[in-house]
């Protein structure tokens, strides 16, 4: 058997998001001795709350324990084909949750929006959101795919990630970095999502997923062969040792996978 992703799983949010701020520092500091920034792609769902949770608490104040967001660089690993101040935006959501938020002495990130003037083309935007991609991971015939220093994701009801829905043609996209989507089966149907190379060539991936109503699908995403399959089962796979689950004890009730019990 090959390497496996990491399960933590904890007692509650506030244990959950202790852990998951020590990580992303760790990844943050890892990213800043590699390149001087630290590239980030996030997604929406509860994770804003849980990151602002883990990132906007007071820290022990050591300089391991600083979150330094004037180096970093935020890209939505998807987003709804919506206007930015639209209750379906991920950026909105991200706005309300962490960035309104961010105290002026921690900087302020370097945040990359769709552009809302393409809404009615997402191809159109999938395509420039990929050139921004582009342009700050070096032009694309020199990379093969970009290297997000950590990529956050969340794990939908049906073993979805990012706009990545199961059976979906999307899975088998291996050109693109960005790619849209205009049937998606959870409204709203138009859509832009990182593609699944993109998310798996992470140097990091951290999932969250909290509460009872995802431990059906964690208990098939980790301990049967369809979850495998399934979105966040192939990001398992393809990401392997390098993809961290910070889960609550709830979302893994059941679960037979093992658990780690420290970073």
């Amino acid at each position: 058997m090959g390497k496996q992703p990491n399960l933590y799983a904890f007692s509650d949010i506030s244990t959950l998001a202790r852990t998951l701020r020590t990580y992303v520092i760790e990844c943050q500091n890892a990213g800043f001795e590699r390149h001087g920034l630290f590239k980030v792609a996030v997604s929406g769902g509860s994770l804003p709350s849980t990151l602002a949770k883990a990132l906007l608490e007071p820290g022990h104040g050591g300089s391991d324990d600083a979150v330094d967001f004037a180096k970093w660089e935020i890209f939505f690993a998807d987003e709804r084909a919506v206007p930015l101040d639209h209750a379906d935006s991920n950026y909105n959501l991200l706005k309300n949750e962490l960035l309104d938020k961010i105290p002026e002495p921690m900087g302020q990130p370097n945040v990359h929006p769709i552009n809302v003037k393409l809404l009615d083309d997402v191809q159109e935007m999938a395509d420039q959101y990929q050139d921004a991609l582009m342009q700050s991971f070096a032009a694309k015939d020199s990379v093969k795919l970009p290297i997000f220093d950590l990529l956050l994701l969340g794990c939908g009801p049906d073993g979805h990630t990012c706009s990545l829905f199961p059976n979906h043609e999307l899975l088998r996209e291996s050109d693109a970095w960005v790619a849209p989507i205009e049937d998606s089966p959870k409204p709203p149907a138009k859509r832009i999502t990182l593609s699944l190379p993109v998310v798996t060539h992470g140097t990091k991936i951290a999932f969250v997923a909290t509460g009872a109503g995802k431990k059906d699908i964690m208990k098939q995403i980790f301990d049967t062969e369809e979850g495998r399959s399934l979105p966040c089962g192939l990001v398992n796979e393809g990401g392997a040792e390098k993809v961290s689950w910070f889960t609550d004890n709830g979302a893994v009730e059941g679960v037979g996978f093992p658990r780690r019990g420290s970073l």
